[in-house]
C-alpha cells in the first residue's frame, strides 16, 4: 500500500503505526512500538543534485552510503558527519534521529543543513516545507523540526540537504594530557582561528583533528604541537561507536554540556567528545542521578542504548504535545518512540 494511503487508513481507524527505515537506529529506544509497520526502504533515489549550488535532494529511503559516495565523487560532503551504525542506514533515518558526528561543534548539527522536506503528516496529508537553497527557506522552519523527532511528527518522504566542499587536507594530532589540562587546552584552542574539526579525550590521550587548506592545517599543527597520529580510522570509529570504549555491556549515556564545561565527577568510564561539549559515559547509575549532575553543569543527559525514554520537564512536554497534536492529532505515528510522559 502507498505510504500516504497507509497513514490515512491508520488515522481513520486510530490504529498506530511504527515507521521502519533501514533499522540502523532502532537501538536508540527500547520502548515498545506499534506492531503495524510502515516500511520506507522502497522510497529510494536521488532526485536532484547540483554540486555548484551545494545541495542534494533525495527520497528519504535512499541509502546514506549512496548519498555520501555521490558527494565524494564531487569532492563534497555532509558536513555534520552523520553516523551510519549499519550498512542499511538511510537519509531519512539520519535526519529523523538528528545525530551528528565529531565535527558538530565546528560545522554545525544535522538540522543546520536541512533546507526543506516533503512530509506526510498523521492524517495522510502531503506537506512541503522549505526550499532547495538557503535564500528560498522562509517562514517557519518546520523542516528542521523533523531532526531528532524520530518520525513522531510525520513520515519524511523527501529531503533537501545543504552540502559543503570536502577539506583539502586533514590530519590528527595526539597529546598526552590529563582530563583537566585537556579540557583547558580544548577551550583555549576553540577561541583561536584554528581549523579544528574534531577534539576528543580518553584515558590520558587528547586527539585533535585539523581540516582545511594545507597552509591552515600546517599552521594549526605548529601551534598545537603533539604527534601526528597514524590511526587514520579513529574519527570514523568514534562516530560509528566501534572503539573499544563502546564494546561494553554497561548502559551508555550521552551527556550534553556547554563547551566551556570543566571536569565532572561522573560515576563511570568517560570519553569526552565535541571538544568537551559531549561526554559519553558507561555507568550503572540511575537516570535521575546523572540528570542531576548534568543539570548542575548546565546540560542534560539521555540514554543511548536499551533504555526507556527520559521523561520531559513539564514545560518541554507541553511544547512537544502541542507539536504532536498539530502534526499527528490521532497519535498514530511512532507512539512512545521519543519521550516518556512526565510523572
Amino acid at each position: 500500500m502507498d505510504p500516504r494511503e497507509q497513514i490515512r487508513k491508520a488515522f481513520l481507524e486510530k490504529n498506530p503505526l511504527s515507521i521502519c527505515g533501514g533499522g540502523s537506529k532502532g537501538f536508540l529506544n527500547s520502548a515498545p512500538l506499534p506492531e503495524r509497520k510502515l516500511h520506507t526502504t522502497g522510497m529510494k533515489g536521488v532526485l536532484d543534485y547540483e554540486p555548484e549550488e551545494l545541495f542534494i535532494r533525495a527520497r528519504a529511503g535512499t541509502p546514506l552510503q549512496e548519498i555520501e559516495d555521490l558527494l565524494h565523487k564531487e569532492q563534497q560532503m555532509l558536513p555534520f558527519e552523520p553516523p551510519h551504525f549499519s550498512s542499511t542506514a538511510t537519509l531519512g533515518g539520519c535526519i529523523a534521529s538528528g545525530i551528528s558526528g565529531p565535527a558538530r561543534p565546528w560545522r554545525g548539527a544535522a538540522r543546520d543543513y536541512v533546507l526543506g522536506c516533503v512530509l506526510i503528516n498523521g492524517k495522510g496529508e502531503r506537506l512541503r516545507f522549505g526550499g532547495e537553497v538557503i535564500k528560498n527557506v522562509a517562514g517557519y522552519d518546520v523542516s528542521r523540526l523533523q531532526c531528532g523527532a524520530f518520525g513522531t511528527l510525520g513520515l519524511l518522504e523527501e529531503l533537501s540537504i545543504k552540502t559543503l566542499p570536502a577539506p583539502e587536507q586533514e590530519l590528527t594530532l595526539e597529546l598526552e594530557l590529563d582530563q583537566p589540562r585537556a579540557l583547558e587546552r580544548m577551550q583555549h584552542w576553540n577561541r583561536l582561528p584554528l581549523p579544528l574539526s574534531a577534539a576528543a579525550w580518553q584515558q590520558g590521550k587528547l586527539r585533535i583533528r585539523l581540516s582545511g587548506t594545507a597552509v591552515a592545517v600546517e599552521q594549526g599543527r605548529r601551534h598545537i604541537g603533539g604527534e601526528i597520529s597514524s590511526n587514520t580510522s579513529y574519527w570514523q570509529d568514534l562516530k560509528e561507536q566501534r572503539l573499544k570504549f563502546f564494546q561494553n555491556d554497561k548502559p551508555l549515556w550521552r551527556i550534553s554540556l556547554p563547551r566551556d564545561c570543566g571536569p565532572l565527577k561522573l560515576p563511570g568510564d568517560t570519553l569526552i567528545d565535541w571538544g568537551g561539549a559531549q561526554r559519553w559515559l558507561l555507568s550503572e547509575s540511575s537516570c535521575q542521578e546523572l540528570a542531576a549532575i548534568a543539570a548542575d553543569a548546565g546540560g542534560y543527559v539521555s540514554p543511548f542504548h536499551a533504555h526507556s525514554p527520559v521523561p520531559l520537564a513539564p514545560a518541554l512536554l507541553h511544547l512537544h504535545q502541542r507539536l504532536k497534536n498539530a502534526f499527528d492529532p490521532a497519535g498514530i505515528l511512532n507512539a512512545g518512540r521519543l519521550f516518556a510522559p512526565s510523572p
